[in-house]
């Protein structure tokens, strides 16, 4: 791993598991990793052939230039790659053990940049993990992606991530991550203007909230021991 907030998001994940092989998504505090919810999301896996978003931070959908939610984790992959997660997917899971992607994205204007993706595994109330909580980060210079959505990525290298592997005393989390903004509401300029494939749809949450909320509304249910039906 490369990235500051890669060993951070790993060595979270170890330490929530509190001796079990996986944390659960409800044991998941978005207080802890705030600062990182922007560009983080929630990979569903059941079928490892067909793995889905089930949540997506807003910076991370204004990279790809649309709501990611319900969308397929394969489908911004390049065919070679597309057909080569799956069996990384499974693996993950399997072993229990978070999985590191190195990627290069590229925009539609043939731009590149450089990303690492963490998919690390967890259960969903108990059970074996069929879930990945997820971040991406870029590793390299964000400018080709100013004004610019990701069109397609292709895998350049992945890797099972060990425990000694990632950092787990820092006490502090990084500055937020630069949020990259396509646009802009005229009466709102905080605002990001998350684009989806049929209409565009105004993000009314600063980055990562949503994500919090829904952590929150997991957390909550646990402790009464019954779970929301959000479909999520």
């Amino acid at each position: 791993m490369k990235h500051r907030n890669s060993h951070l998001l790993v060595g979270y994940w170890s330490r929530t598991r509190r001796g079990r092989d996986v944390p659960d998504q409800t044991d998941i505090d978005p207080r802890a990793i705030k600062r990182l919810l922007s560009y983080a999301f929630i990979l569903e896996c059941e079928n490892a052939a067909r793995p889905a978003y089930r949540l997506a931070g807003t910076a991370l959908c204004e990279r790809f230039g649309f709501e990611l939610k319900g969308s397929s984790f394969l489908s911004h992959w390049e065919g070679q790659s597309a057909m080569a997660l799956p069996g990384l997917l499974k693996q993950s899971l399997k072993l229990k053990k978070p999985l590191c992607l190195s990627s290069v994205a590229t925009t539609s204007g043939h731009e590149t940049v450089e990303l690492e993706t963490i998919l690390a595994p967890v259960s969903f109330n108990g059970g074996e993990p069929r879930r990945f909580f997820g971040l991406v980060q870029l590793l390299s210079d964000p400018a080709p992606l100013l004004g610019r959505a990701i069109a397609y990525e292709r895998l350049i290298a992945s890797k099972l991530v060990h425990e000694d592997e990632s950092d787990y005393d820092q006490p502090d989390l990084p500055p937020p991550p630069t949020r990259i903004v396509l646009k802009s509401h005229p009466k709102a300029p905080y605002l990001g203007l998350v684009i989806s494939q049929d209409h565009p749809n105004l993000s009314s949450f600063e980055p990562g909230d949503l994500l919090e909320k829904m952590f929150d509304c997991f957390r909550r249910a646990a402790n009464a021991n019954s779970l929301p039906r959000f479909g999520l």
